[in-house]
């Protein structure tokens, strides 16, 4: 059962950098499709494989996008994106998991660094994109591979 996330936040009432909000830590503001948004941190960890290895999933290679990426994981069969979807978050695509790692850079978040972490981007049918938040290096694995993935939530501001 997917949990209530609060819908949108208020442009006043956003916290400084690194603060609780709404379930999780503010990471930063970003720009998505031509609406600002409000890019949030959640606490839960899940892991697990990408999906499944030679699979194309079509609407899931969005650079920026995390939620359409794990919408469309989630469509496909993939137990992370479900898991994802349900805490009211998504994985992180490649440009939400880069701004998260420089949260962790100026030292706002904590994230394990002992394990790669999924993000949502796929590169092919057979490879998706990573980050290792030890040094900050964005690479590509197998999608079978066992992998960590921190979802983050991103609110619309107004």
């Amino acid at each position: 059962m997917t949990k209530q996330a609060q819908q949108t936040v208020l442009a006043a009432e956003l916290p400084e950098r690194g603060q609780p909000l709404a379930g999780g830590v503010f990471v930063t503001r970003y720009w998505l499709n031509g609406i600002e948004r409000a890019l949030i941190l959640l606490p839960d960890e899940l892991s697990g494989p990408w999906g499944e290895y030679g699979v194309k999933i079509e609407g899931a290679d969005s650079y920026s996008d995390g939620e359409a990426n794990t919408r469309a994981m989630a469509e496909a069969g993939s137990v992370i994106a479900t898991k994802a979807l349900d805490l009211g978050g998504h994985i992180p695509s490649c440009l939400e998991g880069q701004l998260v790692m420089a949260a962790k850079a100026d030292g706002l978040v904590e994230l394990r660094e002992d394990h790669y972490h999924h993000l949502s981007t796929q590169r092919s049918a057979y490879l998706a994109y990573y980050v290792d938040f030890e040094d900050g290096w964005l690479g590509i694995s197998g999608k079978y591979d066992e992998c960590l993935a921190r979802p983050v939530r991103s609110l619309p501001i107004q």
